[in-house]
C-alpha cells in the first residue's frame, strides 16, 4: 500500500483543506490514479508534494528539470520493470546508478530494484521523483529501442505471409526480398536507424553482419558505440533496402559499392553517404551523415587560440597564396576550411569550391559537387574554376599530382587556395608536395600555412571531476611542456586545474563534442632555404620550433590545463 503520511504535511501547512484532500481521495480510488496525480489535478505542485514526501520518508528529492535521460542510461532499468514498480533510472555519478522512484513504501519496487542493481553488479542511489516527471522519462523509452521492437514485430508477421505464399526457389527469394523492402516494416526500421543517428549527432552509422546477429553502431564524437542488436535474419533486407535508396545494384555482393542519398529528418535535408563491403557473413554497410543546414562554427570555437589563431588570421589576410591543412579522415580538416571560408566570406570577393561531398551550405559561396562517374574531379573542376574569375578558392582535397600542380599555379597568379592533404602532421606538408610532383622552388612563394589537427573529445562543463596536478600526472605534463616554447610557457597559469570526465544524468559519458587541436607552421626564409636544398621533416621541425610552434599535442596539453578536455581523451588521439 501507498505511504500516504505526505498528506498530513500538506494539510499542516494549509495547502489543502480536509474537504479536497477527501475529494482527491475518492478520484484516485475511482479513476486508478496516484493520490499524487490526483493532488496535482487539485492544485496541489509537484514541488510540494516532493516536499512533503521528503520530509516524511527522509529521501532527498531530484529533478531533471526537462532534460533527457539518454537510451545508454535508460537500458540499466528494463521498459517493463519501469511501467510495473514506477521507478526509471536517472543518471550515473561516480559509478552510482541514481533511480528515481515515485513510492519508496512498495516493497515489490524495492525488491525489483535489488534484483536489478545485482544483475548489473552497480550501487544505486534513491530519489524521490513527481509523477509527472516518471511519465515524462516512461517516454524516453519509446526511442530507438522501443521503435525497433515494434517495427520488429511488424516484420515477423510481413515474413510470415511471405513464406506462407512463396515457394523456397533461389529466384523467388531475390524477389521476396526485393518485394518486402519497400514495405512498411524495412522501411520503418532504416527510417528509424537514420533518424535516432541523425538525432544522436552521430557522424556515422556501421550495419555489421556477424554468424548469428546483426550489430548496428553509431560513431558520436569519434567514438563507435553499440546502438542496436538486430536479428540476422533481417540483415539482407535492411541492406537491399539501402541499396534502393542509393541505386547501387541489388544482387551485387562481391564487390564493394558506393553510393550516396537525401532525406529529410526534423524538417532539415540530411545527405548521406553510402558504401558496401563484402565480409564473411554478408555485406557491411557504412552511411556517413552529412547535415549541409549546420551551422559553421567560427575559427575560435573550432579550437584554434593563442599563437595558432593570430598565424592563421595573418595567413588568411595575405592577397593570394596556398594554405594546407592536413590529418587523418574524421579529423576535422573539412569543417576548419568552412569556418576559414567564412571568415573570408565578403561581397567583394568570388569565392569558389569544389567538394566532395557538399557538407554545409554557405550563403555567398558558389559550391560545386564533384563527380568522378563522369569525369568532373578535382583536376577538371579546378581548371574550370580558373576561368570562373575566382579570388578564393576552396579544394576539398589534393589526390594526385595534377591538382597538386593546378593548386600551385592557382596560388601563384594571384589566388587564395585553401584544401587538405592527407599527412600526419604539419611538418609533413612540405615532403608530401615534393613526393607529389610539385617543384620544390613553387612551394616557398605559394605555400603560407600548413596547418596540422585532430579532434578531441570535450569535457561536459558540468559534469567533470577535478584531479590534482601531482604526482605522475605533474610528470607526465612537465615532460609534455619539456620543448615548450618559453613565451608561450609564461602565459601558463600555475597551480593549473585539470578535469577528469565524471558521467552524469545530463552527460551520460562524461564528455560531448569534440574540439580541434592544431600546430601551424608558416613560411619563413630559412624554410625556403632548408626547403630548396631539399627537405627532411627533422629539418622542417628544427625551423618550425625555431619559429616557436607548438605540437598538436601540446596544444592539447594546454587545453587540457584549462580544462576543457581530459589527459584521457588526448592520450586516446594523440
Amino acid at each position: 500500500m501507498a505511504d500516504t503520511r505526505f498528506v498530513d504535511q500538506l494539510l499542516q501547512k494549509g495547502l489543502i483543506s480536509k474537504e479536497k484532500l477527501e475529494a482527491a481521495k475518492e478520484e484516485a480510488k475511482t479513476t486508478g490514479l496516484l493520490l499524487e496525480e490526483s493532488l496535482e489535478k487539485a492544485g496541489i505542485s509537484s514541488a510540494q508534494i516532493l516536499e512533503a514526501k521528503t520530509k516524511v520518508t527522509g529521501i532527498p528529492a531530484k529533478s531533471l528539470e526537462g532534460a533527457r535521460v539518454s537510451f545508454d542510461i535508460l537500458k540499466f532499468v528494463p521498459e517493463d520493470s519501469a511501467m510495473t514498480y514506477k521507478f526509471v533510472p536517472l543518471g550515473v555519478k561516480d559509478g552510482v546508478l541514481e533511480i528515481g522512484i515515485v513510492d519508496p513504501s512498495d516493497l515489490d519496487a524495492r525488491e525489483a530494484l535489488q534484483f536489478i542493481a545485482s544483475r548489473l553488479n552497480m550501487p544505486f542511489r534513491v530519489y524521490l521523483i513527481s509523477t509527472t516527471e516518471f511519465k515524462q522519462i516512461l517516454e524516453m523509452y519509446k526511442g530507438l529501442g522501443g521503435e525497433m521492437t515494434k517495427v520488429l514485430g511488424e516484420l515477423e508477421t510481413a515474413l510470415r505471409d511471405d513464406v506462407r505464399t512463396k515457394t523456397a526457389t533461389s529466384e523467388v527469394k531475390i524477389e521476396g526480398t526485393e518485394r518486402i523492402v519497400e514495405e512498411a516494416p524495412i522501411t520503418k526500421m532504416v527510417a528509424v536507424v537514420l533518424k535516432h543517428a541523425t538525432e544522436g549527432h552521430a557522424s556515422d552509422i556501421h550495419i555489421e553482419p556477424s554468424k548469428d546477429k546483426l550489430r548496428v553502431r553509431f560513431r558520436v564524437d569519434g567514438i563507435l558505440y553499440t546502438s542496436l542488436i538486430l536479428p540476422m535474419k533481417v540483415h539482407e533486407s535492411i541492406v537491399s533496402r539501402v541499396k534502393i535508396l542509393t541505386n547501387m545494384q541489388l544482387d551485387e555482393k562481391r564487390k564493394p559499392q558506393d553510393g550516396r542519398f537525401s532525406a529529410r529528418i526534423d524538417a532539415r535535408e540530411i545527405d548521406f553517404r553510402v558504401s558496401s563491403f563484402p565480409t564473411a557473413f554478408g555485406e557491411k554497410v557504412a552511411i556517413r551523415i552529412l547535415d549541409s543546414e549546420k551551422g559553421v562554427r567560427d575559427l575560435k570555437s573550432s579550437g584554434l587560440d593563442g599563437r595558432n589563431l593570430e598565424t592563421v588570421k595573418a595567413g588568411l589576410e595575405k592577397p593570394y597564396g596556398l594554405i594546407l591543412l592536413t590529418g587523418p579522415t574524421g579529423s576535422g580538416k573539412t569543417t576548419t576550411l568552412y569556418s576559414m571560408l567564412q571568415t573570408l566570406n565578403e561581397e567583394k570577393y568570388n569565392i569558389v569550391s569544389l567538394e566532395d561531398p557538399i557538407e554545409y551550405n554557405i550563403s555567398g559561396i558558389n559550391q560545386s559537387q564533384v563527380r568522378p562517374e563522369i569525369g568532373y574531379d578535382f583536376a577538371s573542376g579546378l581548371r574550370s574554376i580558373l576561368r570562373q574569375d575566382p579570388d578564393i578558392i576552396m579544394v576539398g582535397e589534393i589526390r594526385d599530382k595534377e591538382t597538386a600542380q593546378l593548386a600551385i599555379h592557382a596560388a601563384l597568379t594571384g589566388h587564395i587556395v585553401l584544401s587538405t592533404l592527407h599527412t600526419n602532421s604539419a611538418i609533413g606538408v612540405i615532403p608530401r608536395l615534393v613526393d607529389m610532383g610539385v617543384d620544390s622552388y613553387l612551394i616557398p612563394p605559394t605555400l603560407n600555412l600548413a596547418i596540422g589537427q585532430r579532434l578531441i573529445r570535450t569535457l561536459c562543463p558540468d559534469s567533470r571531476k577535478k584531479i590534482p596536478l601531482e604526482g605522475i600526472i605533474k610528470d607526465k605534463i612537465d615532460q609534455e611542456l619539456k620543448e615548450f616554447p618559453e613565451d608561450q610557457k609564461k602565459k601558463i597559469k600555475f597551480p593549473a586545474e585539470i578535469y577528469q570526465a565524471l558521467p552524469s544524468a545530463t552527460c551520460p559519458k562524461g564528455t560531448s563534442g569534440r574540439i580541434g587541436v592544431f600546430e601551424v607552421l608558416t613560411m619563413s626564409p630559412e624554410l625556403e632555404k632548408i626547403i630548396l636544398k631539399g627537405p627532411t621533416e627533422a629539418d622542417i621541425m628544427h625551423e618550425a620550433r625555431r619559429q616557436g610552434m607548438i605540437t598538436m599535442r601540446e596544444d592539447g596539453i594546454l587545453k587540457v590545463l584549462d580544462g576543457r578536455i581530459g589527459l584521457e581523451e588526448l592520450t586516446e588521439t594523440l
